[in-house]
């Protein structure tokens, strides 16, 4: 398991770095989350919702051809056929109901990919609230199957235009939302970053996927133990939820792959655990893209969900302390590891999970290891960044 000490750091990362006005909604919620959260009712309707609702657990598929061509134990851990089409709507449906029971009645999201904002559209519209996502124009426009889901759904989308237009700038316009509106108002952070209790929160909540790895893993090897968990990186919450119950297991490595974009040696990138130096970003000390005198640089990704200058300080502190690895993906390693798993496997994968994908040659596993993938989401999402790629390919 992954734990944070009393004050919120996992080691030297973590804390709750935030504005005199948002002191009221944290402290309410670092004095209530684990009590609501370890309730019996609590458990038995997230439980419910997960098994009926959310389609859970989500299958452990062996990748048969995935396995012959690169000569190893590939399985496929499918988030991608969770309700709403990735990981995202464990975590949110977790957060809203704890919201429930705090009196709340507004709540808001920020969103990269946009499967983030339409799994909290999702759950808004089943159970009754009010729901603004913001998003950054840019994403906008490259998610927009996603933007008309969530309009479909009854939330508000509110364009972030300050700064890259991405996952950063919406994350600040939520922030800033909250603090306007504290009464009333849950804000659902999608990853494992934000000030405490935030990424322990959101790791308890996604911990479901490594737990249930164990015991599927288990019913087709005889072992719960994989050689290697691998899973795509942003702000962590698909990774952490992989890695929760392997971290303090030696026989397991755990591997994230973070958004490489055009290149480590270029600027347009956003491999921050290969890059980064400790700062705060969005109430969190952890790893930053930054400039040496302390300005946040804008990140790229092909990918939406990855497009981050920061990670979850938990994953910073992983990779401190090398309980897990990381390494940087490009966008075209990703998109083509992308496409052989469509033509392989006939699953496409979201741009982000084939990032994940895109280490499988990298890896060189034994022919009798076993590799889990984190499958985070489904593709239907990145239709136009496929086309278009392998469009200009021809």
């Amino acid at each position: 398991m992954i734990t944070v000490n009393e004050r919120g750091f996992y080691g030297k990362f973590g804390g709750a770095y935030i504005p005199e006005m948002l002191h009221p909604n944290i402290e309410e919620l670092v004095k209530n989350y684990l009590s609501i959260i370890n309730e019996e009712g609590f458990q038995k309707e997230f439980r419910h919702l997960l098994t009926d609702y959310v389609g859970r657990p989500t299958p452990l598929y062996y990748a048969s051809r995935l396995s012959e061509k690169y000569q190893t134990n590939v399985y496929l851990k499918r988030e991608d056929l969770c309700h709403t089409g990735a990981h995202k709507v464990n975590n949110t449906i977790g957060q809203i109901l704890l919201a429930k029971r705090l009196g709340k009645k507004r709540i808001l999201a920020e969103t990269g990919a946009g499967q983030h904002g339409v799994a909290t559209a999702t759950i808004c519209a089943l159970m009754g609230l009010d729901c603004v996502v913001y998003m950054g124009k840019v994403d906008v426009a490259r998610q927009k199957p996603n933007v008309e889901r969530m309009k479909l759904l009854g939330a508000t989308v509110v364009e972030a235009v300050s700064g890259s237009q991405t996952l950063k700038d919406a994350t600040n316009d939520a922030m800033r939302d909250w603090i306007n509106n504290p009464e009333d108002t849950h804000y659902v952070i999608g990853s494992v970053v934000g000030p405490h209790p935030y990424p322990d929160m959101v790791a308890i909540f996604q911990s479901v996927i490594s737990e249930e790895i164990k015991k599927q893993l288990a019913e087709k090897t005889g072992s719960q133990d994989p050689n290697y968990v691998l899973a795509c990186v942003g702000g962590g919450s698909n990774a952490i939820g992989a890695f929760y119950h392997y971290v303090d297991n030696p026989n397991v490595k755990l591997i994230g792959l973070e958004a490489g974009g055009f290149g480590i040696d270029t600027d347009k990138t956003a491999a921050t655990l290969t890059l980064g130096k400790e700062g705060v970003l969005h109430g969190s000390r952890s790893l930053v893209i930054q400039t040496e005198d302390g300005q946040v640089i804008e990140p790229h990704s092909v990918s939406a969900g990855l497009d981050y200058p920061g990670i979850g300080p938990a994953h910073a502190y992983l990779y401190k302390t090398a309980k897990a690895d990381y390494f940087p993906i490009t966008d075209a390693e990703a998109l083509n590891a992308g496409f052989e798993c469509s033509r392989l496997e006939g699953i496409i994968p979201a741009v982000e999970s084939a990032h994940a994908l895109a280490y499988l040659p990298k890896l060189k596993a034994k022919p009798e290891e076993t590799v889990v993938i984190n499958l985070s989401g489904r593709g239907d999402k990145d239709m136009k960044t496929y086309i278009e790629w392998f469009g200009s390919k021809d």
